[in-house]
């Protein structure tokens, strides 16, 4: 999956409820202050498609490793606990003027996973998200957008998770529709670009509108709208060798979730108005 080397990655923390809490992170989020109660916690980045400038404290130099992967997720040679984190990734063009981004046009979503390392203490979110080639998963077959606004397309769709180990299937992050994010349609747009505009480098965020123009303004994104919820068998899960992860996005209206866990257990990860990332962990 060599086809979003030039785009930009990026990632939204603490946009669905409850998460953050599940995840261990309301700690590093303590000292954040957003516009309302609901607000996600900030942006984070997951790779920079450019050079790492010489001598530059940050970003460090693994974000600039390109992570996507359509079918392999590759635990770290640390002994660390990783989690998947079952989301959305919405692919992005980017407009600028004189430096500061002035619009974004979502064009295509999908099944993404925001897979996490589970350390205490870490400085920045971005520490735990990038450790190199195959650590992240992107879902091959995206949707196209009609708009990102209500009664678009977008709304039709949830998305679910599971985890196959030896050979069984269990529901890893909970079912759930699109329109539960806290921040959607044009809410969300209008924040993210607020956001990368504006967003100091401050407790575990980054100065992202710096790392943009160090890579000269890239005009395409991918961005992961926030995890969803853990089921209980989530929460307490974490990834081993030889496990199976599967993300899915799909149009609730053409199937039900029963639909959906059946054909993951006959491993059909080609429907028709569905989204599946299907990773195998090394």
């Amino acid at each position: 999956m060599q086809e979003y080397k030039d785009y930009l990655g990026l990632g939204i923390a603490g946009n669905f409820a409850l998460h953050l809490a599940q995840a261990g992170e309301l700690e590093d989020f303590k000292n954040i202050i957003t516009d309302d109660e609901a607000a996600p916690k900030g942006i984070f980045p997951f790779y920079l498609p450019c050079e790492k400038k010489r001598d530059a404290l940050r970003p460090k130099e693994i974000l600039f490793s390109y992570p996507l992967s359509n079918n392999t997720l590759q635990l770290p040679k640390e002994d660390v606990n990783v989690q998947a984190e079952p989301e959305v990734a919405l692919v992005c063009e980017l407009t600028y003027k004189d430096d500061t981004l002035v619009h974004i046009q979502p064009q295509s979503f999908g099944a993404y996973n925001d897979a996490s390392i589970r350390v205490a203490g870490a400085q920045k979110i971005s520490d735990k998200k990038n450790w190199g080639e195959n650590s992240k998963g992107l879902a091959s077959e995206l949707i196209s957008l009609d708009v990102f606004e209500e009664q678009g397309t977008m709304d039709s769709y949830s998305i679910c998770s599971f985890l196959r180990r030896n050979e069984e299937l269990q529901a890893y992050g909970e079912n759930v529709k699109l329109t539960g994010y806290s921040y959607f349609h044009e809410k969300l747009i209008d924040w993210i670009m607020k956001q990368i505009n504006t967003q100091e480098d401050f407790g575990p965020l980054e100065d992202i509108k710096s790392y943009i123009k160090e890579c000269n303004n890239p005009k395409k994104l991918i961005i992961s709208i926030g995890a969803t919820r853990y089921t209980e068998y989530g929460e307490h899960t974490f990834l081993q060798s030889g496990d199976e992860v599967l993300v899915v996005v799909y149009n609730h209206n053409r199937y039900d979730f029963s639909h959906v866990e059946e054909a993951l257990q006959n491993k059909e990860y080609n429907k028709v108005v569905m989204s599946v990332l299907a990773q195998k962990v090394n």
